[in-house]
């Protein structure tokens, strides 16, 4: 049996999806002279045909100009650049992968395009001046909250926080939080997980990047979630995962008609809308109240006005003045 040639279609593949694309090709001489080189593989132009037609059949858009010497390349692939450009980006500019882990990552999505784009990709990517974790483990951290969340299994771990000298901290000196995790969101740039909180008996949210380690996939099955919670309704209403259990009041807002695509983004279409007059119209999301809230509206610049209920006006405005007065 010739070993050899059972392995040849795949290294064929392999050499296409490396050295060739829309606009680099390689003859049939060169994949010859290729297989003898890189793996010692002997071949001839009748069975490198015969191979590229049985990676066409399985699926491997193989584009073949016929000459004296063949010239064979790849079209299409799994992922083409503009989505790959895309994936780069999100994995360079995502805050919770760490800049270590984004390089890597990044590198191995531009390995997915031939030889040549990848170098292009390479050049595009820029993590430098970018904030991001410097919590390295925070992949391994994920894929442990998944694997319990996908077996319906409580964890385990510890957090924390940076001191006034920007130095980790444990928080609670080193308190083991125990948690029944129940979806994982992406929120702000950050990884947080939503849980049943142990310690407070209430659900609760955490950043992924702040846990210590690798979380504990414990043995007792997790807490049903309360029927009372809607995590999809939370996600659309509370701002940066702050105060996920503060209570929500529905508050109206007069608003430019410019800022609407800001109150879509924020709470959704089915946020409750009403125009007012050619420039303006009412919207009334229901938010908890707190200061987080408060700077949202401010970063408006008067674009956005509390109209009611008064007590979240007073607050407001509390918040404004004691701001001013700290200048």
């Amino acid at each position: 049996m010739d070993i050899n040639g059972k392995y040849r279609p795949f290294y064929i593949a392999k050499l296409l999806e490396e050295l060739t694309d829309e606009d680099h090709y390689l003859t049939t001489v060169q994949i010859s002279n290729l297989l003898e080189e890189r793996y010692g593989i002997t071949s001839y132009r009748q069975t490198i045909t015969k191979d590229m037609e049985i990676l066409r059949t399985v699926g491997m858009d193989i584009d073949c100009i016929p000459s004296t010497q063949n010239r064979y390349r790849l079209l299409s692939r799994r992922f083409d650049d503009a989505e790959l450009k895309l994936l780069i980006d999100a994995v360079a500019s995502s805050k919770f992968i760490s800049k270590k882990k984004s390089e890597v990552l990044a590198g191995k999505l531009a390995s997915l395009s031939s030889s040549f784009r990848a170098d292009e990709l390479k050049r595009n990517i820029s993590v430098e001046s970018r904030v991001k974790s410097e919590n390295e483990l925070t992949l391994l951290i994920i894929d442990a909250i998944n694997e319990a969340i996908n077996k319906g299994k409580q964890i385990r771990f510890q957090y924390f926080h940076y001191n006034a000298h920007k130095r980790p901290e444990e928080k609670w000196k080193g308190y083991w939080y125990h948690t029944s995790p129940y979806r994982l969101i992406w929120n702000g740039d950050y990884y947080y997980v939503v849980c049943w909180n142990d310690k407070y008996g209430n659900i609760s949210t955490f950043r992924i990047d702040r846990m210590l380690s690798r979380p504990e996939i414990m043995e007792e099955d997790v807490a049903p979630m309360p029927k009372r919670v809607n995590i999809d309704k939370l996600i659309n209403t509370v701002f940066r995962m702050y105060a996920v259990n503060a209570e929500r009041v529905p508050v109206e807002l007069l608003c430019d008609n410019s800022i609407m695509d800001a109150m879509i983004d924020r709470f959704g279409k089915n946020v409750k809308t009403k125009a007012v007059d050619e420039t303006h119209f009412l919207a009334v999301p229901s938010v908890p109240v707190n200061d987080v809230f408060f700077g949202w509206i401010f970063g408006f610049g008067g674009k956005v006005k509390i109209v009611s209920p008064e007590t979240v006006k007073e607050k407001y405005a509390a918040m404004v003045k004691n701001a001013v007065e700290t200048l």
